[in-house]
């Protein structure tokens, strides 16, 4: 298992990598169900504008900005605790256990936003997305968490195979 400052260090690629990857998603589902790409990433930015927030289609420093902002700082912080938990199996080309790794974390981190949190401090993307475009959304994020590891994996190639032979 990593130690702290290993995860931390491994968390902040991860996390930059599953943000953007989960915002790249929030933004198709967001163009498919409301017509907006930008309306559930503006919908993070509740926690400071308030539930008006959510009403925001266009891109905006205000809206898209803050949102994007919240959401890649909550990204990075579960990606840490993927580092520490699965980081090395990612890294040693344990592809299972890292993407049921990766998906333990983003179970885990739905669960804590929709069941631990303060509704003030709830992503946000609810308000403008449907219950299987939010799983969407947590699948991509988790599938994420593994892609640093598993590209920088250790783990010896695969052996060649021609059908040539």
């Amino acid at each position: 298992m990593k130690n702290w400052r290993e995860a931390i260090r491994d968390g902040a690629v991860t996390g930059s990598i599953a943000s953007l990857v989960s915002t790249a998603v929030l933004g198709g589902r967001g163009q498919r169900e409301t017509g907006a790409p930008y309306a559930p990433t503006n919908a993070i930015s509740h926690w400071i504008w308030g539930d008006g927030a959510a009403e925001h289609d266009e891109p905006s420093p205000r809206y898209t900005g803050i949102g994007y902002v919240i959401h890649h700082a909550s990204s990075t912080l579960w990606a840490v605790i993927y580092e520490k938990w699965f980081g090395e199996a990612a890294e040693r080309g344990d592809v299972g256990r890292a993407v049921a790794g990766g998906a333990a974390v983003a179970g885990l981190a739905c669960f804590v936003d929709y069941n631990l949190t303060p509704q003030r401090l709830q992503p946000g993307f609810e308000k403008r997305l449907s219950t299987p475009s939010m799983f969407l959304v947590y699948a991509s994020f988790g599938m994420a968490l593994a892609l640093r590891g598993l590209a920088t994996s250790r783990a010896p190639p695969l052996p060649h195979i021609s059908t040539l032979d």
